[in-house]
């Protein structure tokens, strides 16, 4: 009778067991796709009449950035290499939103198309309110700029060191005014490669955007100190992990089962556009961040 009653409890306890740990799992992994995600930034400031330019306005997180900013009455000036793709994403944002929306072009990794830009800029937007450093590449095969720097320190952080240097002339005219570094969680792990920046040496994919995006908070740090008392404030940021076009190199990096991987991850765990621009949104309008420069938010 004990065997039998034994035998009972296997049969069934075994797969109570393993529900119930199944259950624990699945609960497990909603709570940390909502800490994720994470709620929207909840702020109503008022930006009417400012001037905002955006790298990467045309899609992604900053065109998602680019709206909602629109929405809040700024005027929002597109800063991207595909101008075709730029006025379409202008083209939806002003219908949505009646706000005015600009498109210039640009090439980050090409620092004479920087240059232009940023002559165009200064004759055509004679104060900037908030630039907002958005674009940027990840995770690229070993590939260099067409000024021969590694094409994600290049891109990500030497194009928009540049810009912003450039462009500041038309910021200070503007105070208070913002600067704003998209950078990524990922500048924690990330090292400054003074003996070999550019990766001449052994190439890392994964170490060459982690030090790309440690140049991003460094650089908002320091010339946060730099313009102290001109009414310039800097802010840089983590978006959170999102999925948009900034995964497309994973495949030709590192192979289609990781990318398949990836991209399964991706759909469960990442935010939207939209929810990784929050982040952007809370910098470029938060009043009581006029306080602060120089730091991180996540």
């Amino acid at each position: 009778m004990a065997d039998s009653d034994d035998n009972d409890w296997i049969a069934w306890g075994i797969p109570v067991i393993i529900i119930g740990f199944l259950l624990i799992v699945i609960c497990c992994l909603l709570i940390l796709r909502w800490y994720v995600r994470r709620p929207m930034y909840k702020g109503k400031a008022r930006i009417d009449g400012k001037t905002i330019v955006i790298t990467g306005g045309n899609t992604g997180i900053g065109k998602e950035t680019a709206r909602e900013l629109a929405k809040r009455g700024g005027k929002v000036v597109i800063l991207c290499r595909n101008v075709v793709k730029g006025n379409v994403a202008a083209e939806e944002i002003q219908k949505e939103t009646n706000s005015p929306v600009d498109v210039y072009e640009v090439d980050l990794t090409d620092l004479q198309s920087i240059r232009k830009c940023a002559e165009d800029l200064k004759e055509t937007q004679p104060k900037i309110d908030i630039l907002i450093n958005n674009a940027g590449v990840m995770m690229t095969p070993k590939l260099e700029t067409k000024d021969g720097l590694e094409m994600q320190i290049g891109t990500n952080h030497f194009g928009h060191f540049l810009l912003t240097l450039l462009l500041l002339n038309n910021i200070k005219a503007s105070p208070p005014s913002r600067i704003i570094n998209v950078s990524s969680l990922a500048h924690e792990q990330g090292k400054m490669r003074w003996h070999d920046m550019h990766w001449k040496k052994k190439y890392s994919s994964i170490g060459a955007y982690s030090q790309s995006k440690l140049a991003n908070v460094l650089f908002t740090k320091s010339l946060g100190e730099k313009l102290k008392g001109t009414g310039v404030t800097t802010y840089a940021l983590h978006p959170g992990v999102v999925s948009t076009e900034l995964t497309r190199h994973i495949k030709s990096t590192f192979g289609s089962c990781f990318n398949f991987l990836m991209n399964f991850i991706m759909r469960f765990f990442s935010k939207t556009p939209v929810q990784g621009a929050q982040t952007s949104i809370y910098c470029a309008v938060d009043e009581a961040l006029q306080m602060e420069t120089g730091k991180y938010y996540r």
